[in-house]
């Protein structure tokens, strides 16, 4: 259901649909409709296509928005609303989410790049924190080790990361607001 709404499939049935409709005008010999329709219905109808083509859907929500909004509005810190709201849009051209973020850490493989699965919001001893599940992919579990005190700094000032051994081939990362 989420693939249905993406900006690529609203602007290829968009596009479809004044394809159509202009080419029953023309064949009817409606020139007012067939003209506009046509002209403007096939360059949205590849545009759209171009955009499913390159599209990343959003990480799946593990909790719904509104369970947490009211902890994530009184106490996220900025580097996690940032974090959230960069998981959970639409992304084109880009392998996974948080590219140009993990490239930054080195921890970003060209043919093989780790997934952002799933992400949960939660609260941890009253604190506002996030759980990212990630498919590690082609880099290695120790690399990501060596980096969890650095993972927090990187998304947010005072922002603490912990990592959670989530079996062969995942982990998680939890992002937790700084104590007060």
């Amino acid at each position: 259901m989420q693939g249905l709404f993406s900006p690529g499939s609203v602007l290829t049935v968009l596009g479809s649909v004044l394809t159509v409709i202009g080419s029953v005008a023309y064949a009817t010999d409606a020139p007012n409709l067939s003209l506009p329709t046509i002209f403007y219905g096939i360059p949205i109808f590849l545009g759209g296509l171009a955009l499913k083509s390159s599209e990343l859907p959003p990480v799946r929500r593990i909790t719904p928005a509104a369970q947490c909004k009211e902890l994530r509005e009184s106490s996220a810190t900025e580097g996690q609303l940032k974090l959230l709201k960069d998981v959970v849009r639409w992304r084109y051209g880009q392998k996974a989410h948080l590219e140009s973020s993990l490239e930054a850490l080195k921890l970003w493989d060209d043919d093989n790049p780790p997934q952002i699965e799933t992400i949960e919001e939660y609260s941890f001893e009253g604190r506002y924190a996030l759980r990212l599940r990630v498919i590690l992919n082609s880099v290695p579990r120790e690399r990501w080790q060596a980096l969890e005190g650095r993972l927090g700094r990187f998304f947010g000032p005072g922002l603490e990361a912990r990592l959670e051994d989530e079996g062969p081939g995942a982990l998680n990362i939890c992002f937790i607001q700084p104590c007060q």
